[in-house]
């Protein structure tokens, strides 16, 4: 029995498929999408039930909302702005985000910068994912996404300032968790110049 061959569509096409509610082309989309956006989801939930989670939620809204893509842009970023808006918007309303203050100067003692390149990417997403979820969500846009302080600090509702040491506060904790948990990674700064 030969296998089926799956037929090719244009994203166009696969796309007025998906606005005109044809199950066949949504089918395509979700399975065209998922791995990517699953990783997306990954990175802002703590658990992997709740990457799933989000996964469907955001695959709703994508198809809830498709019609309203302008082709103003790549649908693939399209679509993951629609995963991290939903990712932001399911952890604000579940924990409490912000739980440093700001304040005008802080210092942190940083590790190795280089610690966090020579993880494996495994390794380094549960590091992200034990974060607590304000630490994470602001990790990820920041670090991930490359969205700026200022941009960070409107979708939050939070300052500049906040977004910063949030982010300070992030990298040193998960630092600190590369040093703890992977010595054979990490390497301290007087340890390295007596090599």
């Amino acid at each position: 029995m030969a296998a089926a061959i799956k037929p090719t569509y244009t994203e166009q096409e696969l796309i007025a498929g998906c606005i005109t509610g044809d199950r066949k082309f949504q089918e395509l989309l979700y399975h065209t999408y998922s791995s990517k956006m699953f990783s997306v989801c990954l990175r802002y939930a703590n658990e992997y039930s709740a990457a799933e989670d989000l996964l469907q939620e955001g695959f709703v809204k994508v198809f809830k909302n498709i019609e309203k893509f302008r082709s103003e842009g790549s649908f693939e970023g399209w679509i993951r702005r629609i995963f991290v808006n939903n990712s932001i918007e399911h952890f604000r309303k579940k924990a409490n985000l912000y739980v440093v203050q700001e304040t005008e100067a802080l210092t942190y003692e940083y590790y190795d910068d280089n610690a966090l390149q020579k993880l494996m990417k495994d390794d380094l997403m549960k590091l992200i994912q034990s974060l607590s979820s304000g630490y994470r969500t602001i990790f990820n846009l920041y670090v991930i996404e490359g969205y700026s302080h200022k941009e960070i600090g409107e979708m939050l509702g939070v300052t500049e300032g906040t977004s910063k040491s949030q982010l300070a506060r992030a990298r040193y904790l998960l630092q600190k968790k590369i040093a703890e948990q992977m010595p054979h990674i990490y390497t301290a700064p007087d340890q390295e110049a007596s090599i």
